[in-house]
């Protein structure tokens, strides 16, 4: 059960949304908005910020206790994403900020690079073009005159 109970939005057409802290027997944190479930069980839903017992954070959407919506992780590498969830995973357009701090900036689709997008070096010179996941043709060198 959520260790405290800040607010309760009642919605005439949907069920109680309930906000607080819960911890996890696993040691992962939940602070924000949340239901419960038919079955009783917690159901994160609203906005939140979920830190894994590993150091890694979500803040953003969910939606039937899945990151869905507007979001952004932080991982413990340092790496991040921020953009677009839709059931747990990077999909449409989105930010993914590498450890070395290179970056993609683009589209996405299930987790992988994959669409129309721009990758910044660590030398900051940009590439253009289409992404396939690990592959890129036709990419095309931005020149920043």
């Amino acid at each position: 059960m959520p260790a405290a109970k800040k607010k309760q939005k009642e919605d005439d057409q949907g069920p109680t949304i309930l906000q607080g802290v819960y911890m996890f027997p696993n040691g992962d944190k939940y602070d924000g908005e949340y239901m419960m479930s038919p079955g009783g069980s917690l159901e994160r839903s609203g906005t939140g910020k979920h830190i894994t017992s590993d150091g890694t954070v979500y803040t953003g959407q969910w939606v039937e206790d899945k990151m869905h919506g507007q979001g952004k992780i932080i991982f413990p590498s340092g790496a991040t994403y921020e953009g677009i969830f839709v059931n747990n995973q990077f999909q449409g357009r989105g930010k993914y900020v590498f450890p070395n701090g290179s970056f993609y900036d683009g589209e996405f689709n299930e987790n992988k690079l994959e669409g129309d997008g721009n990758f910044t070096d660590t030398e900051s010179q940009i590439w253009s073009g289409t992404f396939r996941y690990k592959a890129a043709p036709g990419l095309r060198f931005k020149l920043n005159l």
